[in-house]
């Protein structure tokens, strides 16, 4: 028997599939039980995402993935009280998968569909109850920095955000990932300029941040500039890289982090909020934790940093909103429909 909107025993099973990743997860109340994620190496082979073989990943994976969140956390199916879904944004072809499968379940156990926002989640996902992160106090700024975003929001309450700065162009994990792919390493890149940075000079070869709005962010140029800079340091010696590769990542990340530092540095002084949560899969990234650790002690900032397995694509982070959603009675109707933009 279904509990009511006031039962401190509420059970979430959570779907995510925005992109790449097929992933469930069930949520006592606001603890994880399970949080399954089946990754797809196919795409490897391409050098990024290629949308139909995503799709069809999904429909092998999600049946699987339901079954073993279901079975870590150790709960039957007709002990949920609600099912969350990532409506959007995405690739189509994946949402829909996610949805249709959540939508089926919802309407076969008789339970409450929740939609949630993919990009609410990787900032709520802070609110997971966990020993290993902190929960941040209102208001906070959020840094959402992921392979299809990168946005500075104004965190007033769960549900009341404002992006106040964004990119006009490129995302930071894609310029993490095209910049790897110039320097010849596979998909996905920026996990591998981070390792290698560790071992390098981050001043060996200074690169250019884009001048744009205090708030906005455009990678593009910094794209170029590297390209460019390959093009000439190959030219005068092919086998460059072989000696070079540490400095050149070291020196990569050391452009990108210090650009977003700066942006959140503005964000600080327009708004008066010190509280920093960043969210999104390139927080996993040493260089932004270490220079997000640097400013608490040297700016007097309060930093939230997200446990590594609620940075990338996770169904946990969706079950968190569907918890938050599910108090406040936030129901979607089964006409719900997947959206690869939506408003956030």
């Amino acid at each position: 028997m279904n509990q009511s909107p006031l039962s401190k025993d509420i059970y979430i099973l959570a779907i995510e599939s925005s992109c790449d990743d097929t992933s469930a997860a069930v949520l006592h109340n606001d603890q994880v039980l399970s949080n399954v994620v089946a990754n797809q190496e196919i795409h490897r082979a391409y050098g990024g995402v290629v949308p139909e073989l995503a799709s069809r990943a999904h429909q092998q994976n999600i049946v699987p993935v339901v079954h073993q969140a279901l079975q870590q956390a150790n709960i039957d199916k007709n002990q949920l009280n609600a099912i969350a879904f990532t409506q959007g944004p995405g690739l189509m072809g994946s949402l829909l998968v996610g949805t249709s499968f959540a939508k089926s379940l919802s309407l076969g156990l008789n339970i409450p569909l929740i939609n949630v926002h993919h990009m609410h989640a990787h900032i709520l996902a802070h609110f997971i109850k966990d020993p290993e992160q902190t929960i941040p106090e209102f208001p906070f700024i959020a840094l959402t920095i992921s392979g299809g975003h990168t946005q500075i929001v104004l965190v007033k309450d769960y549900f009341d955000m404002k992006i106040i700065g964004e990119t006009i162009d490129d995302a930071v994990g894609e310029a993490y990932d095209k910049s790897a792919k110039m320097l010849g390493l596979p998909y996905p890149g920026g996990p591998l300029i981070d390792r290698y940075a560790k071992l390098g000079n981050p001043d060996a070869y200074p690169f250019p941040k884009p001048k744009v709005d205090p708030l906005n962010f455009s990678f593009s140029g910094l794209k170029t500039a590297i390209l460019y800079f390959l093009e000439q340091q190959q030219a005068k010696d092919p086998n460059f890289l072989e000696h070079a590769m540490n400095d050149v990542c070291a020196s990569i990340q050391k452009t990108i982090v210090d650009y977003l530092m700066e942006k959140l540095d503005n964000a600080v002084a327009q708004t008066g909020v010190n509280r920093i949560a960043i969210g999104g899969g390139v927080s996993a990234n040493s260089g932004i934790r270490s220079a997000l650790a640097q400013a608490e002690s040297e700016r007097g900032w309060k930093t939230h940093v997200p446990k590594f397995a609620y940075c990338t694509d996770n169904a946990a982070m969706i079950g968190i909103v569907g918890y938050l959603k599910y108090l406040e009675g936030a129901h979607a109707a089964h006409s719900v429909a997947a959206k690869s933009r939506l408003t956030f």
